[in-house]
């Protein structure tokens, strides 16, 4: 019985192990422009071919800086195919995620080396590549923490007119839905983007693979940093185990806490300036660990924590705080920058200068609200229906990021759905070859709508008569045909209706006729088949489209009776001419018949004894 229960014991445990042990995070890692998967050392890390998540035009590659994946293609933008383009990634779990771009070079002469543009993630703005980012090694991608949702991502580069936006590769990486917790964050309700990550005491840059951190915070790039001047701090580097390194929810690796920076005595303050975008809010983590073997208990180093000249933490004792020596210990809090730096500043108070091991700083950014799903989709619709020129783009979000909104599309945020709308088309003059597609009913705030100077054919769609918001309507110099909708006298709002310069026929609509005496400007001409109103023809002689059909209708049921009637007559006379054929034909043994009949009966009179008395009396009729 014992046995048995341990081995039940045994199962049991074995069970919970299983059930509770992690799965590996999501991890998709795409190489642009590639056209088969690749492995690159020195951890024979899986990236995948680009394919069906954007355009563009792949090209070779140069990567630009030492922590650059060895990649040898890229993906770039030129002006000609858009000013915004974006990676359409689907299947995303939803989660929280670590996504992170890196920038490359075109390996081609006559292709700016360095183009400088902008990086959206799900519509919102996360980086504005600067001049020299090539040479930088934080600066040759671009970062943020942010939760997806919709089991999609959108990754979008906006050309700033400084060369082609010019992409290597793409990383998806799941993190812990707590990392980094900064109170919004856990419901999407914020984005981090990091703007630096320093590992302090060290001089060669490292991702968390190399530390073999866990996968579940991420695989972070710390970049190294040896000194914060020439001559006021030292370095302490150890091979000891740092205890409470890696632990949820952010799974640091242990070897940033193995070296840190010290200040001495001739420069006892420890400082640290980050040059920062001004009027936004930072979330700072400051790592440490009580490393220096001089130190061996508490109170023998306290510093206070300055950022730009206010007290964040005030008495640090990091041995106190962490419990110990050789543990490591974070700090975070969250700060409003005015100017254009952050300054850390380490403020020694009794025994050693100050210690530090790592700084991270994140931008705090509030995501930016997307356009209605349904007005994007119709925009979509609109896109192929009236053969958008691939200059337009037309990719992403049509109204965020605010920097960059689609051309000819106007936005306007609606309170009511906390969203953006469309209140606005203006794509006159675009060289549109298209129709216009009944969808168009489906951006439902528009205001206004100018399509003139293409050539866009086929029928005006009735269900603009819908848009109830409509004041201006331009489709004027285009190739529409067929009548004016009835339903566009439904729209009470409408000011301006330009339909001149088209191939329209009919009686203009009559309410849109009485419109016309409520000061609205109404423009019919140039369509040589419209009539009832001042200034086009009369419709007295002039046949409806209604009309029209069933004469056309009447006309060809009259020429298929024709037909029939003369197919029948011509069958008539052609079965009596062949029946007088006959006739004529057979008329020669028909007469020598009569007359030998003729004969047989005359002979037969003559020698019947009653002959002449019947002769005499008369002739004989034969029947």
């Amino acid at each position: 019985m014992p046995r048995f229960l341990l081995l039940w014991l045994l199962v049991l445990c074995l069970t919970i192990s299983s059930f509770s042990s992690r799965p590996e995070p999501f991890a998709l890692r795409i190489s642009c422009g590639a056209r088969e998967n690749v492995h690159t050392p020195p951890t024979n890390t899986l990236w995948f071919k680009d394919f069906a998540y954007s355009g563009g035009i792949p090209a070779n590659a140069t990567a630009p800086s030492y922590v650059t994946p060895p990649l040898k293609t890229l993906r770039y933008f030129p002006l000609s195919v858009g000013s915004d383009n974006c990676y359409n990634i689907e299947r995303v779990p939803k989660g929280h995620y670590a996504v992170r771009i890196f920038f490359g070079l075109v390996a081609q002469p006559k292709i700016d080396n360095e183009p400088l543009f902008d990086v959206s993630v799900e519509g919102t703005l996360i980086n504005s590549l600067k001049s020299g980012w090539s040479s930088q090694d934080d600066q040759a991608f671009a970062e943020a923490l942010v939760f997806l949702t919709d089991k999609t991502v959108s990754l979008c580069f906006h050309s700033t007119g400084h060369g082609d936006p010019s992409i290597l590769s793409i990383e998806i990486l799941q993190v812990d839905n707590k990392v980094y917790n900064v109170g919004q964050q856990l419901d999407g309700g914020v984005i981090l983007r990091t703007v630096k990550r320093l590992n302090c005491g060290t001089g060669k840059p490292k991702f968390d693979a190399d530390y073999n951190g866990d996968r579940w915070g991420g695989d972070r790039f710390w970049k190294p940093i040896s000194t914060f001047s020439q001559s006021s701090d030292r370095v302490i580097s150890v091979e000891s185990k740092i205890k409470h390194a890696s632990e949820p929810p952010n799974f640091y690796p242990e070897g940033l806490y193995q070296t840190a920076i010290v200040g001495t005595d001739s420069q006892p303050e420890l400082a640290y300036t980050i040059e920062v975008d001004p009027n936004r809010n930072y979330s700072v983590w400051l790592h440490f660990a009580e490393i220096d073997p001089s130190i061996s208990a508490f109170g023998q180093r306290v510093f206070d924590i300055l950022i730009n000249g206010d007290i964040a933490f005030e008495n640090v004792d990091i041995a106190k705080i962490s419990g110990g020596l050789y543990v490591a210990v974070v700090l975070n809090t969250t700060v409003t920058i005015n100017g254009r730096t952050l300054t850390v500043v380490l403020q020694p108070k009794k025994g050693a200068h100050g210690i530090i091991s790592a700084i991270e700083v994140f931008e705090v950014v509030i995501p930016e609200s997307k356009t209605l799903a349904e007005e994007v989709r119709a925009l979509q619709t609109l896109k192929k229906a009236l053969g958008l020129p691939l200059r337009l783009g037309w990719n992403g979000d049509p109204c965020v990021p605010q920097q960059h909104p689609w051309s000819g599309a106007d936005c306007q945020f609606d309170r009511t759905s906390s969203k953006w709308v469309i209140d606005g088309l203006g794509l006159d003059n675009q060289g549109l070859k298209g129709f216009l597609a009944s969808d168009i009913s489906r951006l439902r705030h528009l205001q206004s709508i100018n399509l003139s100077g293409n050539t866009i054919h086929g029928a005006i769609p009735s269900s603009l008569g819908t848009i109830t918001s409509l004041e201006v309507l331009d489709l004027s110099y285009n190739s529409f045909n067929g009548s004016i909708p009835d339903s566009l006298g439904q729209l009470k709002s409408l000011q301006t209706l330009n339909l001149n310069g088209n191939f329209l026929v009919g009686k203009v609509p009559v309410a849109l006729g009485g419109r016309l005496l409520h000061r609205a400007s109404f423009n019919f001409t140039d369509n040589a088949g419209l009539c009832g109103i001042p200034g086009l023809p009369s419709c007295g002689h002039h046949l409806t489209a209604g009309q029209k059909v069933g004469i056309v209708l009447g006309a060809l049921t009259l020429l298929l009776l024709i037909v029939l009637c003369s197919i029948c007559w011509w069958k008539r006379r052609q079965n009596i001419l062949r029946a007088q054929q006959i006739a004529a034909r057979e008329a020669p043994y028909a007469k020598a018949r009569t007359h030998l009949s003729r004969d047989i009966q005359m002979s037969r009179n003559q020698n019947h004894p009653n002959a002449r008395t019947a002769a005499e009396n008369g002739p004989i009729l034969l029947s």
